[in-house]
């Protein structure tokens, strides 16, 4: 496995047979893209930690019902996304005199709150654009890099990351859905 990328189809494909090797390896591959997302999603450090740990659970116990091999960052984001919610929703709310503090950990959860609308947004995308928009602007890989892991040619990959931005942006601003076919390809 390249260093910083997902986990292979062939590991994910045997985890999900139920190869107990590939499912220790799957977990243990995919544990640094799932801390950086809870990071990135919950309000506090541990709830990051303890988030990222339900979710490496989570895909231990249930790799079986990963309906496509490819969807796994995607999938995990969103459980990430969950869980980060989820203790959120479940952290004491402290009724004391207001202070800066509490206004900024305000704006901090609405921005979460953002995060998991744009989330539920990229989740939605189809599959070829989900993997392009993930891999480009959330992993952080150069367009060449994305391209030659899919094998796209670089015109198609840009090509997809636009559309894929384009619908995110849509879904954002509660445009109806109307994307391009996905045939120019």
């Amino acid at each position: 496995m390249a260093e910083g990328s997902w986990p292979g189809e062939r590991l994910i494909d045997a985890a999900q047979g139920g190869d107990l090797e590939s499912i220790a390896a799957l977990v243990s591959g995919s544990h640094p893209h799932v801390r950086r997302f809870a990071r990135t999603l919950c309000a506090s450090p541990e709830d990051a930690e303890d988030a990222a740990q339900e979710a490496l659970i989570i895909l231990y116990r249930k790799i079986g019902t990963l309906r496509a091999s490819g969807a796994l960052a995607s999938w995990m984001f969103r459980i990430v996304r969950n869980e980060c919610l989820r203790r959120a929703r479940l952290r004491p709310r402290h009724y004391e005199v207001p202070d800066v503090s509490v206004v900024s950990a305000e704006d901090e959860v609405l921005q979460r709150l953002e995060a998991g609308r744009v989330a539920a947004a990229i989740a939605a995308l189809p599959a070829d654009q989900r993997h392009v928009l993930i891999m480009r602007d959330i992993q952080g890989y150069s367009g060449r890099m994305v391209a030659d892991a899919l094998g796209l040619s670089l015109p198609a990959m840009k090509s997809r990351l636009h559309r894929a931005r384009a619908s995110v942006q849509r879904t954002l601003q509660g445009a109806p859905e109307s994307v391009p076919g996905d045939g120019d390809d």
